[in-house]
């Protein structure tokens, strides 16, 4: 999967991808590896979805996302399947685009992968000349 530079140092995933390879001396095989030893040390072994998914957890209670809803529920909202749906939902493109990113036969598929989409972004009204 092709994933193009960012806008910025700090946000842009190639730098990060980067500096991941770089810290943890990758030179080969899988890129997502466990981290060990209290995150001192990573392994050789490829992070499993299972963790990914509890990564994921870990992160949006840390980071107080959804903080009004009891701590079962917010878990419930969100896995690993959110970092994709999250991409989807947010890349402001054509939705073609996004479709091929992702790798979706059809657009249909794609729409299921977009979340709230905010329909007054583009303003169908104002684009017809109303």
């Amino acid at each position: 999967v092709e994933i193009g530079r960012g806008s910025s140092e700090r946000t842009c995933p190639v730098v990060a991808v980067e500096t991941w390879m770089k810290l943890a001396k990758i030179a080969h095989g899988p890129l997502f590896r466990r981290v060990t030893g209290k995150g001192r040390a990573v392994g050789p072994e490829r992070l499993k979805d299972q963790e990914v998914a509890r990564l994921v957890k870990k992160t949006i209670l840390a980071a107080g996302i959804r903080g009004e809803l009891p701590e079962a529920e917010r878990v419930k909202l969100f896995s690993g399947h959110s970092l994709r749906a999250g991409l989807a939902t947010s890349a402001e493109v054509d939705e073609r685009y996004v479709q091929k990113q992702l790798g979706h036969t059809s657009a249909e598929m794609t729409r299921r992968y977009q979340r709230r989409r905010d329909r007054f972004r583009v303003n169908l009204t104002k684009a017809a000349g109303l």
